[in-house]
């Protein structure tokens, strides 16, 4: 028995065959009628295509992934694998255990098989009885001409997934998505074992499921129309968060703790408009946007601070934004604060700026990190000797590290850090596509201990970060509609606060 399998079990108890028979009976007919075919239906299906093209004569499984438990008998909310969310088009909280199989055809091409747990009958055990998946627990789930017509996918109980998996397995390759599931690894791992048993054959296939891997990381880098207008969605949302939390400032400074006061503020927008957070909000308020990953979200939030609000709303496709604005929690910027500000502002300009066609991935970051080494060099920041060029140095320099230490750009997409898989030559040095969707966040981090800067600039963490898409002639920044200049974000924070007092 599987440790999934374990763990339903362990959740059900048995009941009396009276019972059994009783719980079954006097409910109204479940409904007959079949969902439409999603928008989203086509697209995976070219999706897949290419997959198919890449591995001919393969078969190519992509597990959903399963639950995962949260503490003793309870579970997160579940999210599917991002290959699997991909190639399906099946997003938030559908068909834990799924898995998508592309069976070869004798006439090349492939057949797009899911293997998933369809809707119980009311007489069986697990409707009423297994607290893990039985619909009197959790609701119920689509039958099998569900999602066919839904998806345009052969479906089939994930019952019949392991002889399946296993049938010629010994005569025709068989790839797997290895981080998706383990029990699913396993399996496909005991019916390849027959191939061979060498160590190196062993080697071969992990190697040729790590190319799976990659070939699916890197196919996302390029986003077709219906992805782009699910990132336009994810963005508005963030947006009316972003908005939200901004007419709250006040009451996170009154109400203390206010760094999680602001996380709730936009978790509860995100929450209602899709899936969630894209991942852990970041809300530093004053040095705290020092430390680039404060997720803890403990610290309070005074008048005088800056908030680095990191966050973005994740869809129910699962396709999410990835914000950041740093706002004066007064509605203005001191003295010091604008001069950090309007330095990362002028490189996320510059970096914006080589967003096209051409340009290589890497060149964004190039662009950005000049502007921020120029202010640094400006204001006698790096050591004696060293110069804009010196600190450039990839070699010898970098001194400039100390204060922006990441990268200046990430591709985005289903993951907030999408494509992750991708080779270097796909990703840093590849040129830019159109299609391509990638962020441009630049900072500058002066810790309030760091005493190699002013007094006055200690403790003030700046980052300001955009999506952009890369278009035919160019970019469009997907998020220009959130206010990013200086001026225009004082503005912005007086018209929401006025707006509130009304």
């Amino acid at each position: 028995m599987s440790e999934k399998q374990q763990k339903s079990a362990s959740r059900s108890q048995p009941s009396p065959e009276a019972f059994r028979s009783f719980i079954s009976t006097g409910w109204a007919p479940r409904s007959d009628q079949t969902p439409a075919r999603a928008d989203v239906a086509d697209y995976a299906a070219k999706r897949r295509e290419q997959v198919s093209e890449a591995f001919p004569g393969e078969r190519l499984v992509i597990p959903a992934g399963g639950l995962k438990v949260r503490s003793n008998d309870t579970d997160y909310i579940f999210r599917p694998h991002s290959a699997f969310a991909h190639l399906t088009g099946l997003g938030a909280d559908r068909e834990p255990d799924a898995v998508l199989v592309l069976e070869p055809r004798d006439g090349g091409g492939h057949d797009a098989v899911l293997y998933f747990r369809p809707l119980a009958g009311r007489d069986t055990e697990e409707f009423f009885a297994d607290s893990r998946y039985g619909e009197f627990w959790v609701g119920g789930r689509p039958t099998l001409a569900d999602i066919e017509a839904e998806l345009g996918v052969i479906a089939r109980h994930i019952e019949e997934f392991t002889d399946a998996v296993a049938k010629d397995a010994g005569e025709i390759g068989v790839r797997v998505v290895r981080d998706a599931d383990a029990d699913v690894t396993a399996t496909v791992d005991k019916a390849r074992a027959a191939e061979a048993e060498a160590e190196s054959a062993v080697e071969e296939r992990v190697e040729a499921d790590a190319e799976l891997g990659r070939l699916l990381s890197t196919l996302r880098l390029v986003k077709d129309a219906w992805e782009i207008e699910q990132m336009r969605q994810a963005i508005d949302a963030t947006a009316e968060g972003f908005e939200a939390v901004i007419a709250e400032l006040a009451e996170a400074v009154r109400r203390g703790r206010g760094e999680r006061w602001i996380e709730g503020t936009f978790g509860l927008h995100a929450r209602h408009r899709g899936n969630g957070v894209g991942y852990e909000s970041i809300c530093a308020a004053g040095d705290h946007a020092n430390t680039l990953h404060w997720i803890k979200n403990t610290g309070e939030v005074h008048e005088e601070d800056l908030v680095l609000l990191d966050a973005g709303v994740e869809v129910d496709s699962l396709y999410t934004a990835d914000i950041t604005r740093t706002l004066p929690v007064d509605g203005t910027y001191s003295e010091a604060q604008r001069k950090v500000y309007e330095a990362v502002y002028a490189a996320q300009q510059a970096g914006i700026e080589a967003v096209k066609p051409g340009n290589k991935f890497s060149d964004v970051h190039a662009a950005a990190i000049r502007v921020i080494a120029e202010h640094l060099a400006e204001w006698g920041l790096l050591p004696d000797g060293v110069d804009v060029e010196g600190t450039l140095d990839k070699e010898n320099g970098q001194f400039h590290r100390r204060w922006m230490v990441h990268g200046t750009s990430h591709h985005l997409g289903i993951d907030v850090h999408d494509c992750a898989l991708a080779l270097r030559e796909d990703y840093m040095d590849a040129e830019l596509r159109p299609g391509m969707i990638l962020t441009v966040e630049p900072g500058l981090y002066f810790k309030a201990d760091d005493e190699l800067v002013p007094a006055e600039l200690r403790g003030t963490g700046v980052r300001i970060e955009d999506d952009l898409l890369v278009t035919e002639d160019g970019h469009e920044n997907l998020s220009a509609g959130i206010p990013s200049k200086l001026e225009d974000v004082e503005a912005w924070i007086a018209r929401i606060r006025d707006g509130a007092r009304d």
